[in-house]
């Protein structure tokens, strides 16, 4: 034989089933507005760009405002490695990629027989010279300790800075990707150390000056061209910044690929190169008109 129902066990059950009623309904509601922000593709050419972390994202939604009249649209893939980003272009699984300069790709080419081939420049990143205990590079003294990156690329772009600066030179025939033992004379006997480029700036108090990428700078709350002791004007126009210039790349076979030159014209929009002036500031400098 049944016990009887308890009504207030009754009410409890109720206001349960409404509590359940609305959680539904609420989750149904959150689930249709994400379905309705998804981008609609099926009228569009869908071209596929990887990118080395979300911090361009930014950049390519205006560049999908730009193709919209185009029915193109641009669907990102965010990496982690820019070698396994370089790899997937190169396979053909991404379309284009965003995220390196002439000299990497060169480096890359060369040393991975890649079919990759550079479209359309994006911005350039500079680099600098910083110090918490000098004010120019004329104030370091003999036997200076100088903070660099240790990845083989940026570390050449390095010393090819502290060359500009007339504190060192290298071997010509190493061109823009000279090593340490490239250094044919250092008058100040600099003691230059390879550190990972993220840690540069807070570990500027145990040395005479480092130099980094400006978006660890900025990343420090530094200003990449106000607060260095030294800068390089990131004129595109200069054959000194040429390497380092950032760039649209994507196999050779599709280097004419009329889509992929729409993306390209969709980068080099005023509303592109106003957003990386206002939204950068210095951090990246547009490469083009």
């Amino acid at each position: 034989m049944s016990k009887p129902v308890n009504s207030k066990n009754k009410k409890v059950r109720i206001l349960s089933l409404a509590v359940v009623a609305v959680l539904v309904i609420i989750v149904g509601f959150f689930i249709a507005s994400g379905n309705s922000k998804k981008e609609n593709t099926a009228d569009k050419k869908v071209v596929t760009v990887g990118l080395l972390g979300s911090t361009d994202v930014p950049i390519w939604k205006e560049v999908n405002k730009e193709l919209a009249s185009k029915h193109i649209y641009v669907d990102l893939k965010v990496f982690s490695d820019g070698e396994a980003l370089n790899q997937s272009t190169n396979s053909g699984q991404i379309d284009i990629n965003s995220f390196q300069h002439y000299a990497f790709l060169n480096q890359e080419i060369a040393q991975k027989k890649y079919k990759l081939k550079a479209i359309g420049n994006t911005y350039i990143q500079p680099l600098n010279i910083y110090s918490k205990k000098i004010k120019s590079v004329k104030d370091l003294k003999e036997g200076d300790k100088i903070a660099i990156p240790n990845n083989p690329t940026n570390a050449g772009r390095a010393l090819k800075v502290l060359e500009k600066a007339g504190l060192i030179k290298t071997n010509p025939a190493k061109g823009y990707s000279p090593t340490l033992t490239d250094i044919t004379s250092n008058p100040k006997k600099l003691n230059i150390i390879e550190v990972d480029p993220a840690a540069i700036i807070k570990l500027l108090p145990d040395f005479a000056a480092g130099i980094t990428n400006s978006n660890y700078v900025q990343a420090n709350h530094l200003n990449p061209a106000k607060d260095a002791i030294y800068a390089i004007a990131p004129d595109v126009n200069d054959s000194y910044n040429q390497p380092w210039i950032n760039i649209l790349v994507t196999k050779s076979s599709e280097a004419d690929n009329a889509t992929y030159k729409e993306v390209v014209k969709a980068y080099h929009s005023k509303a592109v190169y106003n957003l990386i002036k206002d939204k950068y500031k210095g951090v990246d400098v547009p490469a083009f008109k």
